[in-house]
C-alpha cells in the first residue's frame, strides 16, 4: 500500500501485478509530509506503478527497490512542482503567517481588522531592537528607509539597490509578487544572488521560520532576485552580557557572541504556492471560515482575535467550561448542553475521555460551589508563625539590561512581604520597588533578608517561581546563598492550587481569577497596573526615562499598590480557607 498526504496535492497510486491497491488522497489542510508502504508480499516481484498528478503520469516496470526509489522522485517532483497562484487581494508576510497559524486569524486580520483585541505591542518594539543590533553585524549596509505608508517607494528602492553591483548589503528590502508583500531583514550579496538573512528575537529555530524564510524567498525569486541560502539569526543564550556601556550611556554587546546564525531550509513552490492558493481562495469568501477554538489559538503565538472567538457564555452552558473543544462537541453530540446535565466521573472519563483535570473543572462547576480537599485542614495547621506572605515581580527582556545575565533572563526588580505574626493579628506590610538604573539585585535580596527573620513558614502563590527567582540570586550577587537557602526551605506549597475549587475559576488558578472567586469584594479591575506584564512593561518604563516626576510617581505608586494586592490577597485568601476547615 502506498499512502500519500500532503496539502492541495491530490495522487492516485494503482499497484499492478500479483497485488493492486489503489489509494486517492484528498487535500489535507496543514499535512506536509508524506509517507509510503508496500505490501510484504513475497509473490509480489515486480509492479508497474503509475503515479498521476495533474497532467502528469509516469509509468515504468520496476524490482520493488528501484520502485520504491523512482516513486519517491516522482512524488517529490510532484509535490514541488509550482501551481497557479489566483490573487483576490494583497496581503503581506505577517498576514501570510496569520493564515498559517489558523485559517480564520489570516481572514479577520484581511477582512476584519476592527475585530481585534488591542495588541501588546511591546514584543514588536524588542523585535525592533532586536533587529537593529544584528544590523551591526553586516557592514555597509543600505537601509530602505520607506515605511509601510510608502510601499511603492520602497520597491523601487530596492529594485535600484539590487541591481547596484556596489551595495553589497541591503536592510528591509521589499519585493512583491502574486498579492504578497514580504520585507527582508537582510540580504548579503553573493556573486550573483543573495544570501537571505531573517533576524529574531528568539533563542532558538523555531518550526514556523521555514515557513517565514519561504514565503520571502519564493517572492524574491519572482522578482529575479536569486537567493543562494537562506538563514535565521537569533539570540543566543549563551552570551553573558558583560555590562559594558558606551560613552553615549547606551549599553554595548558582544554583537558577534550575542547572535547565533543557523541556516534553515526553505520550502519547495509546489509547497507555497498550494498554500497560497488555497489562502487566497479562503479570502475570497463571504464568511470567515469556521474553525473551532483550540491550541492554535495561542501557538506559536497568542491570537488578537481570541476575545471574539470565544465569546462569554451562561454560566450554566457546558461551552463554558475549560475543556477541550472536541470534548465540548460531543457532549453537545450526546444532547449534553447544560453543566446540570453532566453524567457522573467514570462517564465522563471513559465515554467523554476528559482527563482528571477536566473532570475536576466539570464536576465543580456542577456543584455551583467551592470545592476544598479535606487533606487541606492539615497542611493549615501545621504552619508555623509568624506566617510572611511574598510576592516577587520581575522582567526577562530579550536584551540583558546588566553584567552577569543572558537574553531572556528573570531580573526581579520588586517584592512586597505581608507578615502575620500570630493567628488573628493585624499583616504588617513591608515592600521593595527598585526605582534607578542600576542593577535591583543586590538591593532586592538585601531587603528582602532582612524583613524574613529565621523562622515562620512563607506563603508564595506559585512556589516554583519565587524559589526559582531565590535560586538565580545565590549566584549574584555574593554573600547571600546561606541564607536564600534557609528562606527555601520555608516556603510553602502552594494550597490553592492542590486542594481548592470554585466554578468562577473558570479553570485558571491565576490569583487574578481565584481572588475574586473566593473574595468577592477584592479583584484587579481599574488598577494602573493589573498583572505582570503591566508591572514589568511599567518598571521598564522608568529605566529608559523621559518622564516628569509627576508621571514617575504615578507608576512607582502603580507598582507598589499591584504587588501589595498580590500579597494581602494571598492573606484574605488563607483567612477564607481557615474559616470552612476550622
Amino acid at each position: 500500500m502506498i499512502s500519500v498526504t500532503f496539502w492541495g496535492l491530490v495522487f492516485s497510486v494503482t499497484l499492478l501485478g500479483d497485488a493492486s491497491h489503489e489509494l486517492s488522497v484528498s487535500p489535507c489542510p496543514n499535512v506536509r509530509y508524506w509517507s509510503y508502504f508496500l505490501p510484504r508480499d513475497s509473490d509480489l516481484r515486480k509492479v508497474q506503478l503509475r503515479v498521476a498528478s495533474f497532467d502528469n503520469e509516469v509509468s515504468v516496470p520496476k524490482t520493488k527497490k528501484e520502485e520504491i526509489a523512482r516513486l519517491s522522485a516522482a512524488l517529490l517532483a510532484a509535490i514541488d512542482a509550482p501551481v497557479p497562484v489566483n490573487p483576490t487581494c494583497k496581503i503581506s508576510k505577517s498576514k501570510f503567517m496569520a493564515g498559517l497559524q489558523c485559517a480564520k486569524r489570516g481572514y479577520l486580520q484581511v477582512r476584519h481588522p476592527e475585530l481585534a483585541s488591542s495588541v501588546d505591542d511591546s514584543r514588536m518594539q524588542q523585535g525592533i531592537e532586536v533587529g537593529s543590533l544584528a544590523r551591526q553585524m553586516f557592514a555597509g549596509g543600505v537601509l530602505v528607509a520607506a515605511d509601510h505608508r510608502h510601499l511603492s517607494d520602497a520597491i523601487r528602492d530596492t529594485r535600484e539597490l539590487v541591481a547596484n553591483p556596489e551595495v553589497h548589503v541591503i536592510f528591509e528590502a521589499t519585493f512583491e509578487r502574486s498579492g504578497v508583500l514580504v520585507r527582508t531583514d537582510v540580504l548579503k550579496r553573493n556573486g550573483k544572488g543573495f544570501h537571505l538573512t531573517e533576524v529574531k528575537s528568539a533563542t532558538k529555530i523555531k518550526p514556523e521560520y521555514t515557513d517565514d524564510v519561504s514565503i520571502q524567498e519564493y517572492v524574491m525569486q519572482g522578482c529575479g532576485v536569486q537567493v543562494k541560502d537562506t538563514n535565521v539569526m537569533h539570540l543566543s543564550r549563551d552570551y553573558i552580557y558583560d555590562g559594558a556601556v558606551g560613552a553615549d550611556g547606551r549599553r554595548v554587546y558582544d554583537i558577534s557572541r550575542l547572535f547565533a546564525t543557523e541556516e534553515v531550509q526553505p520550502q519547495s513552490d509546489g509547497q507555497v504556492t498550494r498554500t497560497l492558493d488555497e489562502q487566497f481562495r479562503v479570502l475570497a469568501q463571504p464568511q470567515p471560515p469556521n474553525v473551532e477554538p483550540s491550541s492554535q489559538c495561542n501557538s506559536p503565538y497568542y491570537c488578537e482575535f481570541y476575545d471574539h472567538c470565544h465569546p462569554v457564555w451562561a454560566d450554566n452552558d457546558i461551552r463554558s467550561l475549560p475543556i477541550a473543544g472536541c470534548k465540548i462537541e460531543a457532549l453537545r453530540d450526546a444532547g449534553i448542553t447544560s453543566i446540570d446535565q453532566l453524567p457522573g466521573l467514570i462517564a465522563l472519563r471513559e465515554r467523554f475521555h476528559l482527563t482528571k483535570k477536566e473532570c475536576k473543572f466539570a464536576l465543580g462547576a456542577k456543584e455551583k460551589e467551592v470545592q476544598i480537599n479535606p487533606a487541606l485542614v492539615a497542611e493549615l495547621e501545621a504552619l508555623r508563625y509568624p506566617l510572611f506572605f511574598m510576592d516577587f515581580e520581575t522582567v526577562f527582556p530579550a536584551l540583558p539590561l546588566f553584567a552577569g545575565l543572558r537574553p531572556y533572563d528573570q531580573l526581579p526588580f520588586q517584592w512586597s512581604v505581608h507578615v502575620r505574626s500570630k493567628p488573628g493579628a493585624e499583616p504588617e506590610h513591608h515592600e521593595f520597588l527598585a526605582t534607578d538604573n542600576n542593577d535591583p539585585r543586590r538591593d532586592f535580596i538585601s531587603s528582602l533578608c532582612a524583613v524574613m527573620g529565621e523562622i515562620g513558614n512563607i506563603v508564595v502563590y506559585n512556589e516554583t517561581f519565587e524559589s526559582q527567582r531565590l535560586s538565580e540570586l545565590t549566584s549574584w550577587p555574593p554573600g547571600f546563598a546561606g541564607r536564600i537557602k534557609k528562606i527555601q526551605h520555608r516556603l510553602v506549597l502552594p494550597v490553592v492550587r492542590n486542594h481548592v475549587y470554585h466554578p468562577h475559576f473558570a479553570g485558571s488558578y491565576s490569583l487574578k481569577a481565584v481572588l475574586p472567586a473566593l473574595i468577592s469584594e477584592m479583584n484587579y479591575d481599574g488598577m494602573a497596573v493589573a498583572n505582570g506584564q503591566d508591572a514589568g512593561l511599567a518598571w521598564e518604563s522608568l529605566l529608559q526615562g523621559g518622564l516628569d516626576q509627576e508621571e514617575r510617581d504615578k507608576i512607582k505608586n502603580a507598582l507598589l499598590e499591584y504587588c501589595g494586592q498580590d500579597t494581602l490577597a494571598l492573606v484574605r485568601i488563607m483567612e477564607k480557607l481557615r474559616l470552612p476547615c476550622s
